[in-house]
């Protein structure tokens, strides 16, 4: 990412005067005391800010007074000023990139009606897809920023309103709308409140079971996708394997791990066993998961929580959010 991944700051600021002003993003000089060649070069700073492209939102009705009716109206006209036949506007990441990343966060935010998600992203799809270019750059950005694991704004729900707006956009392109049914279908796989997929795995002893059939203490089972070759999952699990809150639970019978291992080096996966704790139940399912599509993993370690009958409770959750759920 170029620019919003990385720029916080400038995506906080951007986003408040999207929210309450939107008019202008200059600046001016306050200090009138400056004389000579730096006052000079001060104006020239400033004039060349000015004449920099910015971002061109659209402009609230005075009418609308209280913020909740103006975010509602900036959601439902955010790219309405927007010219997407304009090849380098649509190049400018300074514009378009940092626009996007504020819409989707204001999308993101909990104070944002869910319901106006969709009809947003819908505006933007039906404004964009005319456009090859500009298509194909906003496509791009949708699938860096909401579909990416490792991106801050990464969110199925907002990537899944925009799949459902592009399968109704490419009405005779059969293959591209397969594959956009293709992914909305996995992102609905294994959405907390439904019942994961089931999958057999192998034990070390060479012995088979299923998830659907997996002995489950307390009604709360960590199901753990990894890799003992990938650094991110060796550094989560030793942290897993060191906290002590974590092991007194299990040791307690207050919930139950199991860990998948989902690749095809079976001699890394033996050679990693004598690491596992042992309370753990540890298996392999000889890559059938992936092979399937039967969960969404995107990168590894890919940690769900499950109640007693196998319903999600987490999908894809960060240890922080398993330690809270817990209680631990």
């Amino acid at each position: 990412m170029k620019t919003a991944y990385s720029n916080m700051k400038k995506y906080m600021y951007c986003l408040f005067l999207a929210t309450f002003s939107i008019s202008t993003l200059s600046c001016k000089n306050s200090n009138r005391q400056k004389i000579g060649n730096a006052a000079q070069q001060s104006l020239q700073t400033e004039k060349s800010v000015q004449q920099e492209p910015q971002f061109p939102y659209p402009k609230i009705p005075e009418s609308l007074k209280d913020p909740k009716s103006r975010k509602t109206f900036l959601l439902a006209h955010y790219w309405d000023e927007f010219n997407f036949a304009d090849t380098a506007l649509v190049n400018n990441s300074n514009v378009t990139e940092q626009g996007f990343v504020d819409h989707i966060a204001l999308l993101a935010d909990t104070q944002t009606n869910p319901d106006e998600a969709e009809p947003s992203i819908g505006n933007l799809c039906r404004l964009m897809y005319p456009h090859p270019h500009a298509r194909q750059v906003f496509m791009k950005l949708f699938d860096d920023y909401l579909s990416d694991p490792n991106s801050p704004f990464y969110n199925e729900r907002l990537y899944a309103a925009y799949l459902k707006q592009m399968i109704g956009k490419y009405e005779t392109d059969e293959a591209v709308r397969e594959n956009f049914k293709f992914r909305l279908d996995l992102i609905s796989r294994n959405q907390p409140g439904k019942q994961a997929s089931d999958f057999t795995y192998y034990l070390p002893s060479g012995k088979t079971n299923t998830l659907k059939n997996t002995q489950v203490h307390n009604n709360r089972l960590l199901l753990v996708f990894y890799d003992p070759e990938c650094p991110t999952c060796h550094h989560l699990l030793q942290e897993m394997i060191n906290d002590e809150s974590l092991k007194r639970a299990v040791d307690a019978n207050k919930l139950s791990i199991l860990a998948v291992y989902t690749e095809e080096n079976m001699e890394a996966w033996r050679n990693s066993l004598k690491d596992m704790p042992a309370n753990w139940i540890i298996g392999t399912d000889k890559e059938i998961i992936r092979m399937r599509a039967l969960y969404n993993i995107k990168s590894m370690p890919s940690l769900y929580l499950l109640d007693g009958n196998k319903n999600v409770i987490l999908k894809d959750a960060t240890y922080e959010q398993i330690h809270s759920e817990l209680g631990l």
